[in-house]
């Protein structure tokens, strides 16, 4: 199996429009025609790169690539064309699909006309792709927040499997409409396309994220279910201020991507009081969610005066269908509950392959690299990336728990914390802050809740912090900068 399957059953099971870009749509079958057409035209290439923003052509270039048996690369078209061009050069030979060559993939009467002069089969009845599900089906590169990106490989059984296990086929009612805004060569941004496209929701895309526009958006096209990362969601409630969204068609309310402030949560809990909110957490190598925190657990804790009940709004959830998860320590050895560790998965949607390299051990686990706890209840609590961690005087300091206690300072908007050398201690902590406070208020806020080891030892503040187009802080830009100045 590949994921045309997923076309083509939406293709025989629906007749509406399945995908909205402004005024225009396409239904499932044309979906469906157009793909087939551009899979003829792609087959003559090893690969086809999507420079695009969220367009019609984004799911016909998908598929397309998925019937000619190549690879479909999104990229960062905001790339600086040093970065941009490298990264083409990683694929020499493939078609570069840029802004302006998108609506020649669209042209709905170069498909009537096809239909017109040949005797085409029905797409019921097309040939199935002569390929497999361990076959590349996309190649999309990591944000690179602490290192170079890197190739992540996602064969078709990987977002099958994701699919497959998840969703359930057509159960969408037809009025369900999704709102996506995060970028095509985001793993949300691919998958949000599968499981909407499998479940039967009709996709309404952003070409470009503005807070004003996404809530226009909701209201006007009847949005039911949306998905945000964490700085548009920051954008939406700071637009909102203290007013209620009036977004009554909205049923639930994903994010994810990063660590969400827990402020901006909150806020955005009481913005849409009739919204299910929902926190999923994946990364690339893991074909989208590993673990989830549905809409009943944020309702349950947010009104939660018990703290270990309401601090479950910082976790993640608990595992999807199919997945495993383990937290073990350095050794690598599993924890017991409420100790953190390194956070490994497991399971079929479980990708870990860069280039030809695959980095799952011998028993299929995944290394995320990320830092987190289960508690006892099988929650899991991210608490940052293991290279992020500070060490000083010999202790293992997670840059996440300071940055909690920053932004819960009414003064603070953006905070960042990293660990620059020390010749005494191994390493300093600098706090680098957007908002306006006096730095002895911030260093005595910090220690009166933690401890003096936890406190900053310098306080830099700034009008914005480095981060990729999703959000994401870009900890080795920040670093490289902190470094120079405070070495």
């Amino acid at each position: 199996m590949n994921i045309t399957m997923i076309a083509e059953m939406a293709a025989s099971s629906c007749d509406r429009a399945v995908v909205t870009v402004e005024n225009r749509s396409l239904t499932a079958a044309q979906l469906l025609a157009l793909a087939r057409r551009a899979a003829v035209r792609f087959r003559q290439y090893p690969a086809v790169l999507y420079l695009g923003t969220n367009h019609l052509a984004y799911p016909v270039a998908l598929f397309g690539a998925a019937m000619a048996g190549v690879p479909f690369v999104p990229l960062n078209y905001r790339l600086g064309d040093q970065q941009l061009t490298a990264l083409i050069d990683r694929h020499p030979g493939a078609l570069v699909l840029r802004l302006d060559d998108l609506d020649e993939l669209i042209d709905i009467e170069a498909i009537q006309q096809d239909s017109a002069e040949s005797e085409a089969p029905a797409p019921s009845d097309a040939p199935a792709p002569q390929w497999d599900g361990d076959s590349v089906a996309a190649i999309i590169y990591t944000s690179g927040t602490t290192a170079d990106p890197k190739p992540a490989i996602l064969r078709h059984r990987h977002l099958l499997a994701y699919v497959l296990n998840t969703m359930e086929f057509s159960s969408a009612d037809e009025s369900d409409a999704s709102l996506v805004s995060v970028p095509p060569y985001h793993i949300a941004g691919l998958t949000n396309l599968l499981s909407n496209l499998y479940t039967g929701r009709r996709i309404v895309y952003l070409a470009a994220f503005d807070a004003n526009v996404w809530l226009d958006t909701v209201r006007s096209q009847s949005v039911t279910h949306a998905m945000l990362v964490p700085t548009m969601l920051a954008r939406v409630v700071a637009e909102l201020g203290e007013n209620d969204a009036n977004t009554p068609s909205l049923a639930s309310l994903a994010y994810g991507g990063s660590r969400t402030p827990r402020p901006v949560l909150e806020h955005a809990l009481r913005s849409f009081p009739d919204t299910g909110f929902v926190n999923a957490y994946g990364l690339t190598e893991t074909a989208s969610s590993v673990a989830v925190l549905g809409p009943d657990d944020h309702r349950i804790a947010f009104a939660s005066t018990d703290p270990a009940v309401r601090d479950r709004l910082g976790s993640v959830g608990k595992t999807l269908p199919g997945i495993e998860i383990e937290v073990r320590s350095e050794d690598g050895d599993p924890v017991g509950a409420g100790v953190t560790g390194l956070v490994f998965v497991r399971g079929e949607q479980i990708s870990g392959e860069y280039g030809n390299r695959s980095v799952l051990d011998e028993n299929g686990w995944f290394a995320t690299r990320d830092l987190g706890r289960l508690d006892s209840d099988g929650f899991l609590f991210i608490e940052g990336r293991a290279d992020d961690t500070i060490i000083r005087g010999g202790e293992n300091i997670a840059p996440a728990e300071i940055e909690d206690v920053l932004l819960a300072h009414p003064a603070i908007i953006e905070a960042a914390v990293i660990g620059v050398p020390d010749p005494e201690w191994g390493q300093r902590i600098v706090a680098v802050l957007v908002g306006e406070v006096d730095q002895a208020e911030i260093k005595a806020w910090v220690k009166e809740r933690l401890r003096s080891s936890k406190t900053p030892d310098i306080v830099v503040f700034r009008h914005e912090l480095p981060k990729t187009e999703t959000g994401k802080l870009l900890r080795r830009v920040l670093l490289a900068e902190l470094e120079n100045t405070h070495a």
